[in-house]
């Protein structure tokens, strides 16, 4: 199961009362924007979180891959639009209560791919149509999602006829909810076992940096964060390296990093009288393997307080 963040805006009534999203295939410079064709990578029983005007407004359910089709009749046309698209159905649960993005930012930002990113740094929404959601933002979501729309319901007002109608109304919304992020949660879990015991003996079972063997004080640092990664650099054990608990803190937020020849560079943000507090060394290298290089370049370019 996938994710994906839908950006509606006036098209959401229209996509809701038919229980599709559809796209263009091409603009009509003949271009094919990255968000349309993305349309294709949906399969029966992903999710998608469906973005209007600020907030998330629904959660729905694909009933079908993507499958080519024309632009449905009672759509308004829109003067860029080819009619050839792409088509996905879908089963919509509309939100009671809306979640407002920018309120909730600050949570959300750091979960947020640098690539295709379905929100800019100052959390409106961007241009665009279909983006990816990474499992820990589908989490993040859900969790925001539940707090405003799942609540207990007291004993008194399940005798009342409107209790008992609204009961019956979340029978199947909070099902979907739970067992989305039961599915959710099982794949980064998964993959985080599968990627650690693959690298822990690439690193010969202690840290790159200060040799510690202890198994409990050891991480399985992503050099490519899981957000930042497709399926397949999520568990490749040469996506980063073995490392303690301190050096793993200090470069998953950049304060480390490794070039492609394995020299460590320390951020400036570390004075250099506080090196020996923190267990590193002005000048230190590690061996590498090939298939690490590219890796830890991104990491560089893209983490690494310089």
């Amino acid at each position: 199961m996938k994710s994906f963040i839908v950006m509606q805006g006036h098209t959401y009534q229209e996509e809701k009362e038919l229980g599709i999203i559809w796209s263009p295939q091409k603009d009509r410079s003949g271009n094919v924007p990255h968000s349309w064709l993305r349309m294709t990578e949906v399969e029966t029983g992903d999710r998608i979180f469906h973005y209007v005007r600020g907030y998330i407004v629904a959660i729905s359910i694909a009933k079908t891959g993507c499958k080519t089709a024309s632009k449905p009749s009672s759509m308004q046309t829109h003067e860029r639009w080819n009619d050839k698209g792409y088509l996905v159905e879908l089963e919509y649960h509309e939100l009671e209560e809306s979640v407002k993005i920018r309120s909730k930012f600050e949570d959300i930002l750091p979960l947020l791919p640098i690539k295709y990113s379905p929100f800019q740094a100052d959390s409106n929404g961007n241009q665009g149509y279909l983006y990816p959601c990474n499992e820990e933002l589908a989490i993040k979501l859900l969790e925001l999602i539940s707090d405003l729309n799942i609540y207990q319901v007291d004993e008194e007002q399940l005798e009342l006829a409107i209790g008992t109608v609204r009961r019956t109304e979340r029978n199947t919304f909070i099902p979907m909810i739970a067992e989305t992020e039961a599915e959710v949660k099982t794949k980064i879990r998964l993959g985080q076992q599968k990627f650690r015991k693959n690298l822990m003996p690439l690193w010969e079972h202690k840290c790159a940096i200060c040799d510690i063997e202890l198994p409990e004080l050891l991480r399985a640092s992503h050099a490519k964060p899981w957000k930042d990664s497709i399926d397949i650099e999520r568990i490749d054990p040469y996506n980063g390296l073995l490392l303690c608990c301190n050096h793993d803190a200090l470069y998953d937020k950049g304060f480390i990093s490794f070039d492609g020849q394995g020299r460590m560079h320390i951020s400036t943000q570390i004075p250099e009288d506080s090196y020996l507090k923190y267990g590193l060394v002005s000048i230190y290298k590690i061996v590498i393997y090939e298939e690490n290089k590219e890796y830890f370049k991104w990491h560089k370019k893209n983490i690494f307080l310089n």
